[in-house]
């Protein structure tokens, strides 16, 4: 009995759209992440390895989908192949399964290795473009995700007692935006005598 191909797919930004990583790939099952492949302990990652069995094929879009840097990729992709579980990569036109001989570990190392390296460039260039932004006098930082009038409200509603949860989730913020907001303008108020 043929095992299962189940796709794990990963996007990082709310712009960036799942529809075009296994376009055209026939599927049983998907797991869609929605979380920076940076961090190894992803909700749906974990989902997808616990559903798997032996006999199955996970498909991913490419190597940098599943892990950013070389050890995650590599302890991922042995996790899985070592439960019989293959793996294949369609950008990459790679299938990895337990039976991979040395030369398949080498390309998989070589291959993770290029990815993360080209994800540091990727920043290195970020950083140096920030840097001279900032020196021209052009970067801003990130844009206020609430304009003045809207933070003066929403400060006088916590100081009410309204709860902070309920406020983050009306205006669209996280928690921790909030509690950013609540202490910049808690160090700006005069202290009384």
């Amino acid at each position: 009995m043929a095992g299962q191909r189940v796709g794990y797919i990963r996007i990082s930004t709310s712009d960036q759209h799942t529809d075009r990583q296994l376009d055209g790939q026939t599927l049983d099952r998907i797991f869609t992440e929605h979380a920076s492949g940076k961090d190894r302990n992803r909700p749906q990652l974990a989902a997808l390895c616990a559903f798997v069995r032996s006999g199955d094929t996970v498909v991913v879009h490419s190597m940098d989908r599943l892990a950013r840097n070389l050890d995650d990729l590599r302890q991922v992709v042995q996790t899985l192949t070592q439960r019989g579980v293959a793996i294949h990569f369609v950008t990459e036109h790679l299938t990895f399964t337990s039976n991979d001989s040395p030369m398949a570990t080498l390309i998989l190392s070589m291959l993770g290795a290029v990815a993360e390296f080209e994800r540091a460039l990727i920043r290195e260039r970020q950083r140096e473009g920030i840097a001279m932004a900032k020196q021209r006098g052009v970067y801003k930082g990130r844009k206020k995700a609430l304009n003045a009038a809207t933070i003066a409200h929403v400060i006088d509603r916590a100081a009410a007692g309204e709860s902070k949860t309920a406020l983050a989730r009306e205006l669209g913020i996280s928690r921790e935006t909030l509690y950013q907001y609540l202490r910049q303008h808690r160090a700006t108020e005069p202290i009384s005598q």
